[in-house]
């Protein structure tokens, strides 16, 4: 399930190239009642739902990057793969059969599958990068303003209704910190979302910055021809180790159940589990983290120090928590082939990183494992009547909507469940919106604030005590508001989310029509 990554990605940029160039030439701008931002796991999601649910709507899917997928497309770095089991990662309509955790090439040829059964090729514009998006209440449109990234044209587009899928951070340029004497270091410091194609790490000393999942996939994808690994961490984070497969799924395929039945019952049974450890991770939280802390000692026997390396500093669940499949880079820990060093960075020297406490570090090679840049929308300038967005003085409809802004939904996932969830739930939310809107014959609405909210009062984004990795910490000064009721949070609870999304009153006071 791992095919060619060039062939199949050319495979779909060759059905576009066309389409692309006839747009261009054209001196009018091409209208579609919808926009859908990105290609990646969110824009095709939504095409999809588009097309099943709403048929009778024009659409059009625009891509900066050269072919569809976001992060598995961009991502590169040795060992990538996912950290969320794939029969909840994968759309509820497309039935996963390979393993839970899956490799970005596996990732893609299933994202392609999606595209070539649905016939979606025909509505996806790579290579088109937005730069403005303004509405006019006048013309009830969205007017989008961009270029082509491979020749520099100039592109525009009208459509009634911006769907925003473009992801949360920008592709292009990893979160390295500034450490002093980094250019005095004699090697390469590499960020693993720009990863070399040509890096030569093998039988060097390679020292990996981070403790979260993009440093947990990559030492062990490495350790093996490194002379050796050593993964350096301010604090650590929490993990949950285990063999790559379904029991349950594994079963079901014995008893030559149908995929689809399969799919839909792993699905449930994930969900099943992971709302029991959300739960825990309120409710008794010493008792979840013994239990994660209890399957690392498993992996490193009783003497490794897991107070100091393994032991995190928050509570489970106010950062991501990654699968490590199959335990492997525990495995290459108590082999000798990796090791872990739980220190602050003091600065670089001309051979590898002095540490606060005093010790060096030496490597040929550093790598910053360190996070990402947030992007807020895109980075896209945004204007309503000819004003300036700033979406910080926005409150956000329930993580998907904008008061002040209208016809625009923005995809943003879940942080404790898979991303994906959300897509099929705000697919069906959007279509349903789209029927009711022209059942009414109305041409545009918006979320506003009622009068029981005008003095609510107006909090960041994302409770840090709920969730608070850096990229969000970093970010939260550019993010929307949040109230303190269930209609202006995004609440990041799959499991009331579920129930509540779909029974969402389209006449209540929060949304205007017009």
């Amino acid at each position: 399930m791992a095919p060619n990554r060039d062939l199949h990605q050319n495979r779909h940029i060759t059905n576009r190239k066309n389409g692309s160039a006839k747009m261009s030439e054209e001196s009018s701008p091409e209208h579609f009642d919808v926009v859908i931002v990105g290609a990646g796991i969110s824009g095709i999601g939504a095409a999809y739902h588009l097309k099943q649910q709403c048929p009778e709507k024009s659409f059009v899917v625009l891509e900066s990057l050269e072919s569809f997928g976001g992060t598995w497309l961009t991502h590169t770095y040795p060992g990538i793969r996912s950290d969320s089991d794939l029969f909840t990662f994968g759309y509820r309509f497309k039935p996963w059969t390979g393993p839970p955790i899956a490799t970005a090439e596996q990732i893609l040829t299933y994202m392609g599958e999606v595209i070539d059964e649905n016939q979606l090729a025909e509505q996806i514009r790579y290579r088109h990068s937005l730069s403005n998006a303004s509405w006019s209440s006048e013309t009830n449109r969205w007017t989008l303003e961009g270029a082509r990234t491979d020749s520099g044209e100039r592109v525009q587009f009208t459509a009634n209704f911006l769907w925003m899928c473009q992801g949360y951070y920008r592709h292009d340029q990893g979160y390295t910190p500034t450490w002093e004497g980094m250019d005095d270091f004699h090697g390469p410091i590499i960020h693993p979302q720009t990863w070399p194609e040509d890096l030569d790490y093998k039988d060097k000393h390679v020292i990996v910055i981070g403790s979260g999942a993009t440093a947990a996939t990559l030492v062990p994808a490495i350790a093996g021809d490194c002379k050796h690994v050593t993964l350096l961490q301010r604090s650590p984070t929490y993990f949950i180790p285990g063999r790559n497969e379904n029991e349950l799924a594994e079963q079901l395929r014995t008893l030559d159940i149908d995929d689809a039945w399969i799919h839909e019952i792993t699905r449930r049974q994930i969900l099943h589990d992971q709302a029991e450890m959300t739960r825990l991770a309120f409710a008794e939280p010493e008792l979840l983290k013994d239990e994660l802390l209890a399957g690392v000692r498993e992996h490193l026997g009783p003497d490794y120090d897991i107070d100091q390396h393994f032991t995190p500093n928050y509570q489970p669940w106010r950062q991501r928590i990654a699968f490590v499949p199959d335990g492997d880079i525990f495995k290459d820990i108590t082999s000798g082939k990796a090791s872990v060093v739980t220190d602050r960075i003091d600065g670089f020297t001309e051979k590898g990183i002095l540490l606060k406490s005093g010790r060096e570090l030496s490597a040929d090679i550093i790598i910053t494992a360190t996070g990402f840049n947030m992007s807020v929308l895109g980075d896209i300038a945004f204007k309503v009547d000819g004003k300036a967005v700033n979406y910080a003085h926005t409150v956000n409809y329930r993580g998907m909507m904008f008061t002040g802004v209208p016809n625009m939904l923005w995809i943003f996932g879940y942080f404790r469940a898979s991303w994906t969830l959300r897509v099929d739930l705000l697919g069906d939310f959007v279509c349903r919106l789209f029927k009711h809107m022209d059942q009414i014959d109305a041409k545009r609405v918006m979320a506003r604030l009622r009068e029981e909210d005008r003095d609510m009062p107006l909090l960041p984004w994302m409770d840090p005590e709920n969730f608070n990795p850096g990229y969000l910490k970093r970010a939260m000064h550019l993010l929307p508001k949040r109230g303190d009721k269930p209609e202006w949070q995004h609440t990041q609870d799959y499991w009331a989310e579920r129930k509540q999304i779909p029974a969402i009153d389209l006449e209540a006071e929060e949304f205007q029509y017009d």
